[in-house]
Formats: C-alpha cells, structure tokens, sequence
C-alpha cells in the first residue's frame, strides 16, 4: 500500500513538473511574440478565417459564431475605452475641488499639460483574448451537441444592430471628451526643427 502512496506522489510531482515546463515554455512563447503585432495579427486573422470557412462550409455552429462576435465585441470596446471614463474623472475632479482636501486629476484643457490615452484593454491583451477566443470557438464547432439549430440571419442582424449602437455610443463618447485612441490619427505633431 505504501508503494502505490509513493507511485502516485511520483505521478503527481511529474505531472506539476511537466505542467510547470509547458506554463514557462507558453510564456517565454508570449514574451518573444509580444514586439510582432504585425505576425500576432495575422496569425489571429488567419485562425479566424479558418474558423469562418468551417462554418460555412459545415453550414452549422452559429450560435457558436454569434457568441465569438459578441465576445470580440466586447474586447474591442474595451480596447478603445480609456482606462480612467472621463465622465467620472469629472465627477471625482469636482468632488475633490469641493472637498479640497487632495490634489486634482490630470489636466484636460487644451492650454494644460499632456495626458495620454491609457486603454482600459491594452493591444496585447487584445489579441491574447481574441486568438483564445477564436481558437476555443474552432474546436466548440467540431462538438456536434454544440451545433444548436438557430435561424443565423437573425442573429446577423440583431449583431449588426448591437454593433452599429455601441459603436454610435462609443464615437459620441470619443468626440464629446476629445480623444482619440489610435495612436497616429488625430494627434498633434511638431516640426524637428529641420
């Protein structure tokens, strides 16, 4: 009895071992991906065009699509919020103003100092979460039970109705506190003295 106590700690200690090597080899794997968006997004467009033709060639698993979409929606709304709304930076601004008792957030005044924008989603994270989503989403669409039988133009069009109000709301809230989250559109440049 006390051999097979000691071949299963044996088992047990080999497989924390091996999963161990696997959790340092997927995250040396990130960390040499991380300077390549270019490749990382490629690959993930590339795995999401994979998992497109399977489902129209299969002509199944929409609902499997449709909760992908959702989801990639989802992450890219959070991929163009600021970290820190600006309407409740106002708020806690006023109420620290009132109170008096602490400093102030950052400046938003055109004549003020620089803030940058800081993505509630980071552009890593971004794709990490998009790639595990798309590739969860190709594997879901070869489980027959998952194949729910739904009439996918509704679906389509209630997606393109979520999308196009979201992405009203979020330009509305884009222009109405001056930001833009891209990094090289709409950002003032100076001359180098050339």
């Amino acid at each position: 009895m006390d051999d097979s106590m000691n071949g299963s700690q044996a088992l047990s200690t080999r497989t924390a071992g091996l999963y161990g090597t696997l959790q340092v080899h997927y995250q040396s794997f990130l960390d040499r991906s991380t300077p390549h968006s270019g490749a990382r997004w490629t690959f993930t467009g590339f795995a999401l065009l994979m998992f497109m033709l399977r489902i129209v060639l299969a002509q199944g698993w929409y609902i499997i699509c449709y909760a992908l979409a959702i989801y990639m929606l989802n992450l890219f709304l959070a991929f163009l919020t600021p970290k820190i709304d600006p309407e409740m930076a106002e708020e806690i601004e006023e109420a620290e103003a009132a109170d008096e008792s602490g400093p102030g957030l950052l400046p938003t005044k055109n004549d003020e100092e620089f803030r940058p924008f800081i993505r509630r989603l980071p552009e890593f994270k971004f794709w990490l979460n998009s790639t595990k989503a798309v590739l969860i989403s190709f594997v879901c669409s070869f489980f027959a039970f998952l194949d729910i039988p739904v009439y996918w133009p509704i679906l389509l069009f209630y997606w393109i109705f979520l999308f196009v109000v979201t992405m009203r709301r979020q330009i509305e809230h884009m222009i109405k506190y001056r930001y833009v989250p891209f990094a090289n559109f709409g950002k003032q440049r100076y001359g180098g003295g050339k």
